[in-house]
This record gives C-alpha cells, structure tokens and sequence, in this order.
C-alpha cells in the first residue's frame, strides 16, 4: 500500500507579536536557506586581519560555500584548502595530515604569510584530535608565521559559541602585548568600521585620543598596534565574548556599548565612555532633538508607507520597531528567528503597544513555501525583508552597516529616504555575500 507522505505545508507561519511565545516565537527544526547572503560569514570577517592567509583543512563538499566567498572576493590568493577524505578519518593521522596539509600549502606560496588563520573543522572534534599537538609542531615548522586556531564547526551553532563568535576572539589572538599608549582607544566587534561621524568617535576625538579600528588597518604591522590601546570599546554583541577576553589578556580597560535605538542607553553609552576618558558627561540634548528632526523628515517621505524591519539588518530590530512606532511610522512586520536578551524590554513594550506587529521566521522551514511579496508597496529595512516582501524599495544594510548612537539614527533616517526614493534590484544585491565586501557578481 502507498502511503502519502508529502502533505500540505500551512503557508501561514507567522504569529503576532501579542501571541508569540517570547523569547523564541518559532520552533526549531529543519532550517531553510533563502537566498540573501548580504551578512558576512567567517571568510569575509577573517579577511579584516591584513595580509592572513586563510587555510581550512576540510572535506570538499562542506567547503564549497567558504571556497565560493573568497572566490566572490576575489581573494582566493588568500585562501587554501587542505581536502579530507575517508581515509583519513580511519587512518588515525588527522595530526599529521593536518600538519603535512598546511606545510605543503605554504610551501608552494611566492611568499609566507605574516600570520595564517588554520580552520579546523567537525572532525578534527569528533575524532579527538590533537590540535594543540599540530598548532605547537606548525609553530615550531614556520618560526616566522603566526598560526591562529581557528573553527568551522556547525555542530556547535546551537550549543556552545558559535563560528562567528569563536573567529571574532581568535582573530585578535595574535596581538602581543605590549606597553599600552595613553589616549589611543580601539573600538572593535563589528564587521563594519564605525562611521567617521558617530557620536562615539567625535566624543573620543574631542578628548584627544586616536581611535582605532581594524579596518583602518593596512598592514599586520598596523594590526599589531591594536594591542597598545589604554581603552578597547566593544561595539557589537557577537564579539562581546572576544574583545572582553583581548582586553583582559592584554590589561586594558574595556567598554561594552553596543549599538541600540533607545536614546537613553545612547546617551548612558556616551556618558559610560565619557567616564572612561575622564570627561565631563556631554549634553546630549541637542543630538536627540536632530536624531527626531531626522526622523520627522523621513516619516513625512514615507507618507504612511508600511514598513518591515529583519533581524540582520542590525542586532536590535526590535529596539528599531519599536523607536519607528513611538515616531509614528507603520511598522508592520518583524523577521526574526529569536529575541535577544538586551532587547527583552523592547519586546514587552511591543506587546503593549504593537499587539497586531506580525513576527515572521528567517530560518524555519516553512518560510520555504510562504508566498512572497502581495503587501503591495513596503518599505523593507534590510536584504531578507525586501526579499521576503518582494519590494524593490530597501534600506540595504546589514549588521548595523557602522551605525551607532544619534548619529546612526540620523544615518539611518536618510537610508531610508533614499530608499524610498530610488528603487534597487533587489535580486540581484542580495544573492551577493558580504554587503561591502569586495565582489565580483
């Protein structure tokens, strides 16, 4: 007898946000991969470090996306595979291979690199390998190259740190320490450079110091000053893990002052940094009244459009909900797959006053069948909104694009203007992996 396996899969996936079951609306489960691939991956954030070469030691088949990314950057000069097979699972020499692997790569490179980020991946963890063996041996092979470990092991996205996080505090761990500077502050954590004119870095200008961030980095030689700030400040949530371990591995004072929309943990952020420059607090006053000039002008370009916010656009799209609603706008939909911890009071603010904003998943599988688009005209703020609302007019950003404080709202504020102004393609920007990195699509 045949049975029917395939049924019917329910399109309707979404949930309102007075409904939602916080802080994981959705189940987890098969996961769907829509084609949007504008937020960086560990290749694109590896790449920050100048002059690595990159070298994952890893079956073909799981490398396929890393390989297409530096190939998409057209860095493939900085980047090595080292293929595994079947054997060498059985064989018991994972080490070796491993060591031979790497060695016979940068052998047949014109140049050694000053610094080599080694991915290791799911199977040097399932059989125990001894990576502390090879990174000491490789060490010991290339006096003249500093060996990074580093992970690409999915298995532990759900459980432990993810890739993401574990290559945002390994990439710092080349920095040596040394005597610090006074006045010299590093802000770090994001994939993106700060903007020149975020309120952070005129605060941290007007107190004399020289601000620093990888990005402005050219050389490894540059790199290596990053280890001499007296001041580090963290600016994103997934490097929050790293940067408090560099600044603790190295002794110097740190600041966590993530992103956000609220004007009060702007303004306390501000002041936070102020302490740690020994300033007195400035007066905030006058950015909040251009942060809600900003906002009143775009609200009138919108004109009542709709709005949708996604999770990748920044950390907090919550906070962001929430800042557009008690400005008016019409925010509707909401694509996330889980509401972070720093933005549980956004979200009991959103139960309150926004009962009817539609929550919708970005990785559940049964977005796969969802219809897109039929909202008609929709102002998407972020690639995975415009994709999944079929609109061509978005705000394309990802990961917070460098925006912080007062001055990232008014930034965000024009974004949006524009976006309302000009239509995009939105196909063909969001297949392109790493918005702002180099790409050859």
């Amino acid at each position: 007898m045949l049975t029917q396996v395939m049924r019917p899969v329910p399109t309707d996936v979404g949930v309102r946000m007075a409904d939602a079951r916080l802080p994981r609306p959705f189940s987890q489960g098969l996961e769907f991969n829509a084609p949007v691939h504008g937020t960086w991956n560990i290749v694109h954030t590896g790449m920050l470090v100048p002059e690595a070469h990159q070298v994952y030691v890893c079956a073909e088949n799981c490398v396929r996306g890393v390989v297409m990314t530096a190939a998409e950057m057209g860095e493939l000069d900085r980047f090595s595979l080292v293929a595994l097979d079947e054997k060498n699972l059985v064989a018991g020499d994972l080490e070796r291979f491993t060591i031979d692997g790497v060695a016979d790569v940068l052998a047949k490179l014109d140049e050694l690199p000053p610094v080599v980020l080694l991915f290791l991946v799911c199977v040097h963890r399932f059989t125990g390998c001894d990576v502390a063996y090879v990174m000491r041996t490789l060490r010991g092979r290339f006096p003249g190259v500093d060996f990074v470990e580093c992970w690409m092991d999915p298995i532990r996205q759900k459980e432990h740190l993810t890739p993401e996080q574990e290559l945002r505090a390994s990439m710092y761990d080349p920095l040596r320490p040394c005597p610090h500077q006074e006045r010299v502050v590093d802000v770090l954590g994001s994939d993106f450079a700060l903007d020149d004119t975020a309120d952070l870095l005129g605060l941290a200008r007007d107190a004399g110091c020289e601000v620093r961030q990888v990005q402005g980095c050219a050389t490894y030689a540059d790199y290596q000053h990053l280890a001499e700030a007296q001041l580090m400040v963290c600016t994103y949530p997934t490097a929050r893990h790293g940067i408090e371990a560099l600044a603790g591995r190295l002794g110097a004072d740190l600041l966590y002052l993530p992103g956000s929309f609220s004007y009060d943990e702007i303004a306390h952020g501000i002041d936070a940094l102020a302490d740690g420059l020994e300033m007195a607090h400035p007066d905030c006053t006058d950015l909040r009244a251009a942060a809600d000039d900003a906002l009143d002008q775009a609200r009138e370009a919108l004109a009542g459009l709709p709005v949708a916010i996604d999770q990748n656009v920044h950390p907090r799209p919550l906070g962001l909900a929430r800042l557009l609603l008690e400005h008016g706008f019409d925010v509707r939909w909401a694509f996330l797959d889980a509401v972070r911890p720093d933005e549980t009071d956004d979200a009991a603010w959103l139960v309150e006053h926004a009962p009817d904003l539609m929550l919708y998943p970005m990785v559940q599988a049964r977005m796969r069948t969802r219809p897109r688009g039929g909202e008609g005209d929709v102002l998407a703020i972020g690639q995975w909104a415009a994709w999944a609302l079929d609109t061509p007019h978005f705000v394309d950003m990802v990961e917070g694009g460098g925006l912080w404080g007062f001055d990232g709202i008014r930034h965000l504020a024009r974004l949006m203007v524009e976006a309302v102004a000009t239509e995009k393609d939105t196909k063909a920007l969001v297949q392109r992996k790493g918005l702002g990195c180099a790409s050859c699509l």
